[in-house]
């Protein structure tokens, strides 16, 4: 408020009529009055050299260094960075409103082209008013694909910086082969809250309204709040890759001075297996590091929960690999879009890009119908893998199946029906993982929670499957989203393959209820001579039970099938089915019933054989004929790129 007023006389001479001395600020020396909001512009020479360098795809950091170059110190350019930086965003908003009709014209032909060829404009101004909000469009394809796909998505805001031209932000997820799918996209002109709600709601309409069961964003407070509202069930990450990235900026002093900071830090995010080692290690990096008090760290632990791996491991991401370090979530577009690409070069390279993917995935299930993969086992686990997984999935787990060798499965606790088992390297029992085994439902749950978070079995469960002679895979634990049948019309989760399953499931956990309490039986029978003798008695008697039972069971099936057998047999005679006859029916003798017996005995294992036959003749001829549907479509579309490609 410090100012003088002076105002002219009659006289013709200036009077001071006003003056205030007392300043709102301390007074700051030469070098920093460029900080002051009053003496900050930016020159007409200054914001022709922003917009060369901008066009060139530099940021405004780098820009800023170039300036301060050019004049000679940052006192000389007379604004910050900040400055710099709001002058490029509203360039850009510009250039991007001015552009607009460009992208509006592409929808609507696209949208003519195929009908189910979705996009919305936000707000209610009409397509022809250049101050639209955001867009959001996503082609028939993209639809399709979250229908098989869309348990886990990714909204990859990267292109939204300023470093970037275009305020592009694609939806991407992962297919049966681990490669990046598109899921829609989006330009981001409003960056508020309100917006962002409006954007996923759209994408959740254009998807069926099914929610994903998680989605991975850059660390950002608004596109958080927007999540909450819109996908309030859905698991929400922060995607790590960013955030590392953040890190060199934020501690860049500490980057240089402590060479080592890098490492210790990525070993205490990816390298920790339990919550209390996570913290432990945190703590004792920050304490090493003297970075206790630093306010980007203190936020970042904070929302911990969303970003680093070890509390995450309990929700399905469809990674490959518990230690994927580079998950960047921007490798759609890589390699197509970069920071100089504006709005009209944009189109052609976003259909490169699409034809681009697309010819790669046809060319994974080629290779995995045609290509069978070497087996590095014996194990019928392996071949039953190497028939249901595309190939990328089949090696990696084969890549767990052949590391169980190297570990050892131990039985802890056994608490009946549950029974836990500690698997470690030999000489590594301190790196152990604890694996919960239900013997009745065939289902283990393993501490690294591997299978939880990518959808592939650990090497951990397999383990104590090979101890416990469990030969194939339970179905629990093959993910059709992951099987060369992922899109198939065909659903061998139905009826078919369930019958046949069922009967082998049941068959095989009587088996396991059976031998596993026979285990602990023989455990306790085996301590001593006397005990073992009883044993021995017992299972004689045992035996002949059993074998009392089964001619029971195949005379009830006789009674069933044939006739009525009455309830009360008295001295060789058998009293006539109907009640109110006082004849005595003549009972057969034992020898007769005994060969009837073993003879309906042969017919019904020969008839579980031939139903065995049928069963695994029909699933045969369903996989034949979905292999088969599946090599045309491949045909059609390597068909469809040829056309392209000659056009």
């Amino acid at each position: 408020k410090a100012s003088l007023s002076v105002k002219m006389h009659d006289s013709g001479k200036w009077l001071v009529s006003g003056f205030v001395k007392e300043h709102n600020h301390d007074l700051v020396p030469p070098d920093q009055v460029h900080c002051l909001r009053s003496h900050r512009q930016i020159s007409g020479p200054a914001k022709t050299l922003i917009d060369t360098l901008q066009a060139a795809g530099m940021g405004p950091r780098r820009i800023m260094s170039a300036l301060i170059k050019e004049y000679g110190g940052i006192s000389k350019v007379g604004f910050t960075e900040v400055d710099c930086r709001n002058y490029m965003r509203n360039n850009r908003q510009k250039s991007i409103e001015g552009d607009i009709q460009l992208l509006l014209d592409y929808l609507r032909q696209m949208n003519a082209d195929n009908p189910n060829f979705f996009y919305a404009l936000q707000g209610g101004t009409t397509e022809d008013d250049h101050s639209v909000g955001n867009v959001f469009w996503a082609d028939p394809k993209a639809r399709t694909d979250f229908a098989y796909f869309g348990d886990t998505v990714t909204f990859d805001t990267t292109y939204r910086s300023n470093r970037y031209r275009l305020p592009f932000a694609p939806f991407t997820g992962v297919n049966h082969h681990g490669q990046p799918i598109l899921f829609g996209c989006a330009f981001i002109i409003n960056e508020t809250e309100a917006s962002f709600v409006w954007l996923f709601n759209t994408w959740l309409a254009a998807m069926s309204a099914h929610p994903p069961v998680s989605i991975t964003t850059d660390h950002d407070a608004v596109i958080r709040a927007a999540i909450m509202q819109v996908f309030p069930a859905a698991r929400h990450r922060f995607c790590k890759w960013h955030i590392f990235k953040k890190c060199q900026e934020k501690l860049s002093h500490v980057f240089l001075t402590h060479p080592f900071f890098e490492s210790d830090f990525d070993k205490c995010v990816n390298l920790t297996d339990t919550l209390e080692d996570f913290e432990s290690c945190w703590f004792s990096l920050l304490d090493k590091y003297e970075l206790r008090d630093h306010d980007w760290l203190q936020a970042l632990y904070s929302d911990r929960r969303q970003w680093v791996p070890v509390y995450l491991r309990d929700t399905f991401f469809a990674e490959m690999s518990l230690a994927q370090r580079s998950d960047s979530i921007n490798s759609y577009f890589d390699g197509y879009i970069n920071a100089s690409t504006n709005l009209s070069q944009f189109f052609k390279l976003y259909e490169k890009a699409l034809e681009s993917r697309l010819e790669k995935e046809v060319k994974a299930d080629y290779d995995t119908m045609n290509s069978p993969p070497v087996l590095k086992t014996p194990s019928p686990m392996e071949k039953q893998a190497s028939d249901l997984y595309t190939r990328k999935l089949f090696i990696r787990f084969q890549e767990e199946l052949v590391g169980t060798l190297t570990f050892m499965a131990s039985k802890a606790h056994d608490d009946g029906d549950l029974v836990t088992y500690t698997v470690a390297k030999y000489g590594e029992a301190h790196k152990a993982h604890f694996i919960k085994f239900n013997v009745l439902e065939m289902r283990a749950n393993c501490s690294c929670q591997m299978f939880e978070f990518s959808g592939i079995i650990c090497r951990h469960i397999l383990a104590v499957f090979r101890v416990t002679n469990l030969l194939t895979l339970p179905p629990y634990y093959i993910l059709k989203r992951w099987t060369r049948n992922a899109k198939s019309s065909v659903i061998f989760d139905d009826y078919n393959l369930h019958a046949y399953a069922n009967y082998l499931e049941s068959h095989t956990v009587r088996y396991n209820t059976l031998r596993h309490k026979a285990s602990n039986f023989l455990q306790e029978a085996g301590k001593s001579l006397y005990t073992c003798d009883v044993a021995v008695v017992a299972l004689q008697e045992a035996a002949k039970t059993v074998s009392l039972a089964m001619n029971k069971e195949v005379r009830r099936t006789m009674a069933n099938g044939h006739f009525k057998e009455s309830s009360s047999v008295t001295d060789g005679k058998r009293m006539c089915c109907n009640e109110d006859c006082q004849q005595d029916v003549p009972a057969q003798p034992e020898d007769e019933m005994d060969k009837k017996i073993n003879q309906l005995r042969n017919e019904l294992e020969l008839a579980n054989k031939k139903c065995e036959a049928y069963r695994t003749n029909l699933l045969s001829v369903l996989k034949e004929m979905d292999d088969q549907k599946l090599q045309v479509s491949i045909k059609v579309q390597n068909i469809k790129i040829s056309l392209k490609d000659n056009l």
